[in-house]
């Protein structure tokens, strides 16, 4: 893909972007992307990639498809807790869908462990994720827009990608800030 600067300035109207709301969005200031749609200096190559990233998940090419982490690492209602502790530990993961017989009944996350320990103690690890399971974690669409999910995800630790009544993958607020940076 190339990148052409001039591009900026006409996509960014076509959307009804004010250069201030691009700014805020980007964390620059308003006279930079000013002097980048004039041509006036010459951005750094990541500078333009945000930009051009940004103006995608405007224009909707940003969806859940290009997004979401798959294969989806999951756990049964009879893991153990401490099972769940050790896979979290190797995967570097913080939330994962409950799954029984390819249907999903829960969520268990970090938090929820957390909360657990402090309130039965070290005998928690023991305990099976069907005691405690949180309910399961929201799904959209592989072609749902990366607004929405943005948002979605203020209110839940992940997304499950669901494509035509099956698992496609899983989206968190690290996957959408990657997408963002990329």
């Amino acid at each position: 893909m190339i990148l052409e600067i001039e591009e900026i300035k006409r996509r960014r109207k076509k959307l009804g972007i004010t250069q201030k709301k691009l700014a805020e969005i980007l964390g620059v200031s308003q006279p930079l992307i000013a002097r980048i749609e004039s041509g006036s200096i010459d951005p750094k190559l990541s500078l333009v990639k945000k930009i051009f990233s940004i103006l995608e998940m405007f224009e909707g090419k940003m969806n859940a498809r290009n997004i979401m982490h798959f294969p989806v690492k999951y756990v049964n209602p009879d893991t153990t807790i401490k099972e769940v502790i050790e896979m979290m530990r190797a995967d570097g993961i913080s939330q994962m869908p409950v799954i029984s017989d390819e249907r999903v009944t829960g969520s268990i996350t970090e938090s929820s462990i957390v909360k657990l320990i402090l309130s039965k103690g070290l005998d928690a690890k023991d305990m099976k994720v069907r005691d405690f399971m949180e309910e399961s974690f929201p799904s959209v669409s592989p072609d749902e827009g990366i607004e929405l999910i943005s948002k979605m995800l203020l209110n839940s630790p992940a997304l499950l990608v669901v494509d035509e009544g099956k698992i496609a993958g899983i989206i968190t607020k690290h996957d959408v800030m990657k997408a963002l940076m990329s």
